[in-house]
């Protein structure tokens, strides 16, 4: 924009010399002359400062598109490995939407017009991401953080449970960060973001579309949000200093200065043991003899579980050793002829409820078969809504799914008789194959297969999910568990191998043992597959017990590890 302002006021400063030469005739007197070399002197300076401000521009461009080499150059050396890394898929991201606004304000045409030309034949097109996708990558980042204990300066650095995995995060990087976190209301996260970012700060020598000015603010306002209203003084006062007429940095410490005042004189008026809103004038305070507001709050339900849930996510858990010596591996050769011939192997990691890991029960021309069915058909994942029934997004659970028919391909067909084989369940009335890939920080959180009484699922189908078998299509370098919240079992990915459980009891109810949830990914790529399989059919081969199980069954409860960690 500058570029073309100059290039129009020097335009113009020409025409006026043209201008005036006609009219005041200066070849008629060398004393006449004398005068133009000022103006000339005035022609050499604007140029001197076009060409510096153009140098300057084109060698902020020449780094961004060094940094865009460079990466690109590491993820085609290894893609999936590159954008297993969470740190990688959310720079990249960022290069592509708030980083690419910024270089398109550097230069005079803009990239509209490479996004219009990059359209090429045989759809297949360019594609940008959103500030939406912007968004979900640094929730992600902060959900693998949190879950994972990751410090956030390790993160930065591309550290990920003590490997190096991905270059440094640079301040704009953090700032960016820090930002998204602060529009989703996410203070205490986007505080620590913006500290890194201004650390980071006097250490780049690129220019970037903040100040540190602007990252004091960030800091000051994050603290004031949080109640800590003595840091938001400090960080204002210390943006004052760098920008002393900063209009909302000056209007905001008086008001931090008599919220300060304020909680420091009911903090004061506490301890004395007055009340509240009563007159302290009178010399006769009342004491509060509320007891209740100094009691430490009791953790909700979904707290317990939200911190039973990340504990088996990091692997810190095992299961009761009444249980584990129990546990046993043995060759399964029943249920049908053919696993005489090729038996399965198969190992219990749980009993009542049974878990079963079946081990290279789906090979690698059929996992191929079936990414290459599922990626066109990808949408982003949903869930029941236990009020209306409908399918719809939810934040927990970010992957992509796609459904295939057995009548689709010979592999899908296949598998639906293997898995008949070795569960010993009818497929009559089971659902399609559901392919999903877990996204950045993919997860979904602890949920039933089975609908509840309360819910209106599965109204399609002949009876409720009576069973799961889960197929892991990929290895995951780290996080990506199924793990079982009431039973304190971790399940790692392992490429081939499926799980099964049944999800209700003989009696048709559902079985609350069974609530599980998918771990975030933490580096890689997690894609599995999994078969629901409904009551109707298996009325002769799980008939009904006339003895009824009540859902909640007391079991022996998990052990946490001294010290372990995840996978």
């Amino acid at each position: 924009m500058y570029s073309v302002v100059k290039t129009s006021s020097l335009a113009l400063c020409f025409i006026g010399f043209i201008f005036v030469s006609t009219r005041a005739e200066f070849f008629t007197a060398i004393s006449d002359v004398e005068p133009l070399l000022e103006t000339h002197i005035k022609i050499i300076e604007d140029l001197e400062e076009y060409i510096e401000k153009e140098e300057k521009r084109i060698s902020i461009l020449k780094r961004h598109l060094k940094v865009y080499q460079t990466e690109h150059e590491k993820a085609m050396e290894d893609i999936p490995n590159y954008l297993g890394n969470p740190i990688n898929a959310f720079t990249l991201i960022k290069r592509l939407t708030t980083d690419l606004e910024f270089i398109e304000k550097k230069i005079e045409i803009g990239t509209e017009y490479i996004k219009n030309i990059s359209i090429i034949s045989d759809d297949d097109y360019i594609q940008y991401p959103s500030l939406e996708d912007l968004t979900g990558a640094a929730q992600a980042l902060t959900r693998l953080q949190e879950t994972y204990h990751l410090d956030v300066n390790d993160l930065a650095e591309g550290i990920l449970n003590g490997v190096i995995y991905s270059t440094s995060m640079n301040s704009d990087d953090c700032y960016e960060l820090g930002k998204v976190l602060y529009n989703e209301k996410d203070y205490k996260n986007a505080l620590a973001w913006m500290q890194l970012a201004l650390k980071k700060y006097p250490n780049d020598d690129e220019l970037y579309n903040f100040t540190d000015v602007d990252i004091l603010e960030y800091i000051s306002f994050c603290h004031y949000l949080l109640g800590d209203l003595k840091n938001a003084l400090n960080w204002t006062k210390k943006l004052l200093i760098l920008d002393p007429f900063h209009d909302r940095a000056m209007g905001n410490i008086p008001h931090y200065r008599d919220a300060l005042f304020k909680k420091q004189y009911d903090l004061s008026n506490k301890i004395r043991g007055v009340s509240p809103g009563k007159n302290q004038d009178t010399g006769q305070p009342t004491v509060d003899t509320n007891e209740e507001a100094e009691k430490p709050k009791e953790p909700t339900k979904y707290e317990k579980e939200r911190k039973v849930y990340e504990s088996l996510c990091r692997g810190e858990m095992e299961i009761p050793r009444a249980i584990s010596k129990r546990l046993t591996c043995r060759y399964l050769t029943e249920n049908h002829p053919f696993l005489r011939l090729a038996p399965i192997k198969m190992e219990y990691v749980y009993l009542s409820p049974d878990i079963v890991v079946f081990h290279d029960v789906l090979n690698e021309d059929e996992i191929f078969e079936i990414m290459m069915m599922a990626r066109p058909r990808f949408r982003r994942a949903t869930v029941h809504d236990p009020k209306t029934g409908e399918l719809v997004p939810a934040h927990y659970r970010i992957s992509k799914s796609a459904w295939l028919k057995d009548e689709e391909s010979p592999f899908i067909e296949n598998l639906s008789r293997r898995i008949a084989d070795f569960t010993g369940l009818s497929m009559v009335s089971a659902e399609e194959l559901q392919v999903v890939n877990y996204g950045i920080g993919g997860h979904y959180e602890p949920h039933f297969d089975f609908a509840r009484k309360q819910e209106s699922a599965f109204e399609n189908f002949n009876g409720n999910r009576i069973a799961t078998v889960l197929f892991y299509m990929s290895d995951v370098a780290q996080g990506g568990a199924t793990v079982f919240t009431e039973l304190g079992l971790s399940v790692f990915p392992q490429r081939g191998d499926a799980v099964f459980w049944l999800n209700l009891h003989p009696s048709g109810e559902g079985d609350l043992a069974t609530r599980h949830a998918a771990c975030p990914v933490l580096r890689g790529s997690k894609w599995v597959c999994n078969k629901w399989i409904h009551q109707g059919g298996q009325e002769l081969i799980k008939p009904c017990d006339l003895e009824y199980q009540s859902e909640g069954i007391i079991r022996p409860l998990p052990r946490p590890l001294m010290k372990k960690t995840f996978r």
